[in-house]
């Protein structure tokens, strides 16, 4: 028998218990052992919960009780989970967590410390075993390339707004939906995705990256002049997690892409999550499925626990020795090289096409393509370019924006593919 303890028994904590109860014998006989849930902690006792386990706030009775095998942590946030994760380790418990924002920045100090098995793939794309596959089943690759539809939210937003609907009419009825928290800042500001994206990057690349290292930038920008240029360009706008390895450097990005329609990955649709992993001897694999909820989620939890209970110990992050002879380098925002599309809002003046067209040529950016939508008095010319470096575009960018024509910021997406 295993007996297991949930720190944080909220939406997926009872989709838990209720599963592990529902599917008592299928789980015993995948696991070959009885996994029982011993005690559950919550912040409130007075709240009702429909569950039938003994509750307490104080985590310490599960992280220190001697008959506890497993320690669930799903509680949220960061500085707590760590210290409850960390004394669950102490006092040789294997953990599963769900928890994204605790790995992304205390990833590398867990496995550090942790003698007993530590698993987590529901921390990325919720019902999706996006870390198994990266951890275990391609373990005979060097990876690539992830590109990563890893935020349900935000690829709902953008489906709608492809129907000819306003981003803040959609981000309304997303959180009506409950896709979306009444501050849905994490979401749409792209950090949720790159919380997760970090984690994919650590088993891939042995790199240690902060939230703070990385490129992230959300969809709250985008608008329906975008969603038309990419139509009529045969492109999609997708809130994007991409990790890159060239060389001996690590591109690390989260942010609006275009990406052609006849990609696999631009067929996402919804509030469905999607990676696609390159590797050097399988090629690309691409993975598929509910990214959030509470059954998703607990899917992927219990998916763990069995794992645990049968036995197997895998390396965190899924390596015993550093996977490269030489040390990866990530590399700056500035130092990214693709192409851009560039919206520019003007005064309809003779010369203004000329002078924009001198200033991205003067900052070695060359035009691919171009397109002029005339608006209530003023002109949005949308461009596209060859592949570029981000600190000429931003640099050309800050130059056009002084010139007297240009009525609003100028905003502007990466092109992948």
């Amino acid at each position: 028998m295993v007996k297991i303890g949930i720190v944080g028994v909220g939406t997926v904590g009872l989709s838990v218990v209720k599963n592990l109860q529902k599917n008592r014998d299928l789980i015993r006989a995948r696991a070959g052992k009885e996994i029982i849930v011993k005690s559950g902690v919550v912040r409130n006792l007075n709240k009702k919960r429909d569950v039938n386990i003994h509750l307490t706030t104080d985590y310490k009775e599960i992280t220190r009780d001697p008959e506890i095998d497993i320690v669930v942590e799903l509680m949220g946030g960061v500085d707590e989970a760590y210290e409850v994760v960390k004394d669950a380790l102490k006092h040789n418990k294997a953990v599963v967590t769900a928890n994204k924002a605790l790995l992304a920045y205390h990833r590398f100090e867990l496995q550090s410390i942790a003698n007993t098995p530590f698993e987590y793939e529901a921390s990325v794309a919720g019902g999706i075993p996006i870390i198994k596959a990266l951890r275990d089943g391609l373990s005979a690759n060097h990876i690539q390339e992830i590109k990563g539809i890893i935020n349900g939210t935000c690829n709902y937003i953008l489906t709608e707004m492809k129907k000819g609907r306003d981003y803040a009419e959609v981000l309304k009825e997303a959180q009506e939906l409950g896709y979306a928290e009444a501050d849905p800042t994490f979401d749409v500001g792209g950090f949720d995705a790159a919380h997760k994206l970090l984690i994919l990057a650590s088993i891939a690349y042995n790199i240690d990256a902060k939230p703070e290292d990385i490129l992230i930038e959300g969809i709250e920008n985008i608008n329906l002049t975008d969603i038309e240029f990419a139509k009529e360009f045969g492109y999609e706008i997708k809130l994007l997690g991409i990790a890159k390895k060239i060389g001996n450097e690590i591109e690390l990005r989260v942010h609006p892409t275009l990406i052609k329609n006849s990609q696999m990955i631009a067929k996402v649709d919804g509030v469905m999550n999607a990676v696609s992993v390159i590797g050097d001897v399988v090629g690309e694999t691409m993975y598929y499925g509910p990214g959030a909820g509470g059954d998703a989620t607990a899917s992927a939890v219990i998916s763990d626990i069995i794992e645990i209970a049968r036995g197997n110990v895998n390396p965190m992050l899924g390596y015993k020795k550093p996977l490269e002879s030489e040390k990866v380098r990530l590399k700056t925002s500035d130092e990214i090289e693709t192409k851009y599309y560039l919206r520019i809002a003007v005064n309809d003046k003779l010369g203004v096409l000329e002078k924009i067209a001198n200033t991205l040529a003067k900052n070695n950016i060359s035009i691919e393509s171009f397109l002029q939508k005339p608006k209530n008095g003023y002109v949005k010319l949308l461009f596209s370019t060859h592949k570029s470096l981000e600190k000429d575009v931003k640099k050309a960018i800050s130059e056009i924006e002084n010139f007297d024509f240009v009525i609003k910021p100028i905003n502007f997406i990466r092109i992948e593919g």
